[in-house]
């Protein structure tokens, strides 16, 4: 069971996002807060295995309680869930600790399985937040990547060519289930070949990677 402490100011909101994550077998909401200040609190006595944080809080904001959180090193890791308009807080949060962004309008599925996602190590990315991530952080036109493994291009750092198709798609935000779905692969062999691309490039987690796949024109297709 994968325990969930959910951050945001919006009653409503709170109750959408509890309602739908106790509604599956695997996930549990174990506290709800209300600002920042009391994530931090509920995370600390809770230690949950994710905090779905909302970045515009009143008392601490979501940027400070994700440092905070990732500052105890009890094992919590921050997805953040916010509005797409909320540029700046998005890329501090990155620089705070946030292992993964999704936006409020994704569907239902997709907050899920990004919820799973970061349970099991993984980085999701919206892929619209992604694209204005690695865009900022390489210094590029939000298009003017080249074409992805497979158009010709070859794939640099000795790279197989499946390892560079599979992270273009990290660099398109999907996660491991999607990616697998769109190449006709099992998850667990999307694990292995990102495990294999990690060591060849020299990176240690998803966000890292998809950044060097962006500087490396892995993605932009």
């Amino acid at each position: 069971m994968i325990r969930v402490v959910v951050a945001d100011d919006h009653a409503v909101v709170r109750r959408g996002l509890t309602g739908l994550i106790e509604s599956t077998d695997d996930l549990e909401v174990v506290a709800v807060a209300r600002d920042g200040s009391e994530a931090v609190d509920l995370v600390r006595r809770h230690r949950p295995d994710v905090a779905v944080m909302d970045l515009q809080m009143p008392v601490l904001d979501g940027v400070e309680a994700t440092r905070a959180i990732v500052a105890e090193q009890a094992g919590t890791e921050v997805l953040v869930l916010t509005s797409f308009s909320d540029h700046a807080r998005i890329d501090a949060a990155v620089e705070a600790g946030a292992v993964g962004y999704l936006l409020k309008d994704a569907e239902p599925d997709i907050l899920l399985d990004g919820i799973r996602a970061v349970a099991r190590g993984e980085s999701p990315l919206d892929p619209r937040a992604a694209r204005r991530l690695l865009t900022r952080a390489t210094g590029a036109p939000p298009h003017a990547a080249g074409g992805a493994a497979g158009s010709g291009g070859g794939a640099p750092a000795d790279l197989s060519p499946r390892e560079a198709e599979v992270l273009a798609l990290v660099v398109e935000g999907l996660l491991n289930k999607q990616i697998a779905q769109r190449l006709g692969i099992t998850e667990r062999t999307v694990k292995a070949h990102l495990t294999s691309a990690y060591q060849r490039i020299g990176v240690a987690d998803r966000t890292q990677a998809a950044l060097w796949a962006a500087r490396h024109d892995l993605g932009g297709r």
